[in-house]
């Protein structure tokens, strides 16, 4: 596992009513959560590869469908994908150092806590192209619906 990421299992707790699961628990992870997002994704849709430079980590979520998370340490060339969602509930911790992304594979929720606020005036958002030769195996689709910005990282 490359070293920071980590799988927190989610469990579900039942009774007539429906269940109840606990998503994320501020203890678990090296840094308070600042904010939240909800990103509805078509089937094939790829988002990422991005990393932060200034160290925004994120906890990733599928609410529902089924998503592929793919990780890139960038430094050692190390990989980790998980698909996560209606068939595997868990969240995925992912330091903002590596290079991450997400491919829908199918419609999807998918919602990711941060430890950054978003600043449109100075983002902290880089790219890798979701094709780079050391993940571009990894995804099941070889055509992805992009980004305009994940397109052209990609070129």
């Amino acid at each position: 596992m490359i070293d920071g990421v980590e799988v927190y299992p989610l469990r579900p707790h039942e009774d007539e009513r429906g269940w109840f699961m606990e998503l994320m628990r501020s203890s678990n992870l090296p840094k308070p959560v600042k904010q939240s997002n909800l990103v509805f994704s078509r089937q094939g849709v790829i988002r990422g590869l991005h990393y932060h430079e200034r160290g925004q980590s994120d906890l990733f979520a599928c609410l529902s469908g089924m998503v592929r998370i793919v990780v890139l340490d960038r430094e050692t060339g190390e990989t980790f994908t998980l698909d996560i969602g209606d068939d595997n509930p868990v969240t995925v911790f992912v330091p903002g150092i590596h290079a991450h992304g997400y491919e829908a594979l199918t419609d999807s929720l998918f919602l990711y806590h941060v430890t950054e606020e978003y600043d449109p005036a100075d983002p902290d958002e880089r790219e890798i192209a979701w094709d780079d030769s050391r993940v571009k195996h990894l995804w099941s689709t070889k055509s992805p619906i992009l980004s305009s910005r994940d397109e052209a990282a990609a070129s």
